[in-house]
């Protein structure tokens, strides 16, 4: 009887958050060699080194598997090729040869080097150029996202990184700062996940008190603003969430916009600002009444993906560890998504006391923090204990006002503006920043 002749395995890598021809291209080529067993990157994975992915793992693999030179798809859940290279043990790898410069080229050599231990060889087929994920992604951004599907962006950013990075956006041209800075580290893609549409930095550009003194119309006008020229997720800070009735009004408003998520405060009457060392007036809500306030957001969302979190004002009112952590257990009860632990200490032991505690209950939900007095804690060390959304609430205006004054300065000291323009950015550069379709 004749002996059956072992068929290659052939391992292929990929994304594929966007299917265009560079990658039929590959698995063609792939499939010459051997059944293909797709590595299919997990949304950890790729948020590891570039923007989450349009699409989420599971409708990925759904679209890979129904490719006809694709035998199988498994799941590769760091962007190194080695776990899966040593369980699969593959005859072939290909990959295309883009990945001999950049990101990915230390991932390449230890793919090599682990290949070679049984004799596996690398195959890298010539780059389709002129094509890529990332082009099809940018051109669809110039487009614009719909608004569910931004909704939906922040939940999934909590699902597949170790922490989400959020920062202050006052104004569109902000928001454009954030959409597009990119900063590379050690091989990493470092950027920020989204904005925060913060009260009291919308309350100052207006010249106005941060006690509510700008209602929530004016405030969803500005933030519709950022949102025509950015496609990033936007958490929008509500402070106390107005009356309760008004709620569901507010939600529809923000969800029809694309908002991701609302945080409200458990403070009651006129707003007092949180970092003002005298709170003596301030008073914080019941904690079952601020409950009811987080069940009609609830049932008030379109989408279970527009997140609700619980800010709580326990430590800013010097009511201590275990009032907090009494408030926490109810908000998560009544269906809170995530706690915001808010301290003004010099330091994050405060909070770390809190997620020590509140990780050990069997209501634990993610924490949000927000470095604003303890702005020495690393990201690292708010992730070691818990932390999955860092919001840096006010850098981008406390940075612009300074500057503004020193330029506005230096043109009344020296009657002319010559002075200044070595330290401010060319008006060609501002004129660039904004697209003219």
């Amino acid at each position: 009887m004749k002996k059956k002749k072992k068929v290659s395995k052939v391992y292929v890598g990929m994304s594929a958050d966007i299917i265009h021809e560079g990658h039929i291209n590959i698995l063609k080529i792939a499939s010459g060699y051997g059944e293909v067993i797709v590595g299919l990157l997990t949304d950890s994975a790729i948020s590891s080194y570039k923007k989450i992915p349009y699409l989420n793992y599971k409708r990925r693999k759904t679209i890979v598997q129904n490719i006809k030179y694709v035998k199988k798809v498994v799941p590769q859940f760091t962007l190194d090729y080695v776990e899966n290279l040593k369980l699969i043990k593959p005859n072939y790898l290909v990959h295309g040869d883009d990945w001999k410069i950049g990101i990915q080229r230390k991932t390449r050599l230890r793919a090599i080097k682990t290949i070679k231990k049984w004799g596996g060889k690398l195959i890298e087929p010539q780059y389709t150029k002129n094509i890529s994920s990332t082009i099809i992604k940018n051109k669809i951004r110039e487009i614009g996202n719909s608004p569910r599907d931004r909704v939906s962006q922040l939940r999934r950013l909590l699902n597949s990184k170790n922490i989400t990075r959020i920062l202050e956006s006052h104004n569109a041209l902000t928001g454009i700062i954030i959409e597009n800075l990119k900063f590379i580290k050690k091989n990493t893609n470092l950027e920020f996940d989204g904005m925060w549409s913060s009260s009291l930095t919308d309350s100052a550009t207006k010249g106005k008190p941060d006690n509510s003194s700008v209602d929530f119309s004016s405030r969803i006008s500005s933030l519709n603003e950022m949102m025509d020229v950015t496609s990033k997720p936007l958490v929008f800070d509500a402070d106390n969430g107005g009356q309760i009735e008004h709620l569901p009004f507010l939600i529809r408003s923000l969800e029809r916009a694309g908002v991701s998520s609302i945080i409200m405060e458990d403070k009651i009457g006129l707003k007092r600002n949180s970092l003002f060392n005298d709170q003596k007036n301030t008073q914080q809500d019941k904690p079952e009444t601020f409950a009811k306030k987080i069940k009609k957001v609830c049932e008030s969302r379109f989408s279970d993906d527009f997140l609700v979190i619980a800010r709580i004002e326990s430590f800013i009112l010097g009511k201590g560890l275990n009032d907090a952590i009494r408030r926490a257990e109810i908000y998560s009860k009544s269906g809170a998504d995530a706690i915001l632990i808010h301290s003004k200490e010099k330091t994050p032991k405060q909070i770390f006391a809190f997620a020590k505690k509140f990780k050990k209950s069997k209501n634990f939900i993610p924490l949000v923090s927000v470095p604003s007095t303890y702005s020495r804690v690393y990201e690292k060390d708010l992730v070691n204990n818990g932390f999955k959304l860092v919001i840096y609430a006010n850098q981008l205006l406390r940075a612009a006002y300074p500057a503004m004054e020193n330029a506005a300065k230096s043109i009344l000291k020296n009657g002319r503006a010559y002075e200044i323009d070595k330290k401010i950015i060319p008006i060609k550069k501002i004129i660039n920043l904004i697209k003219n379709d």
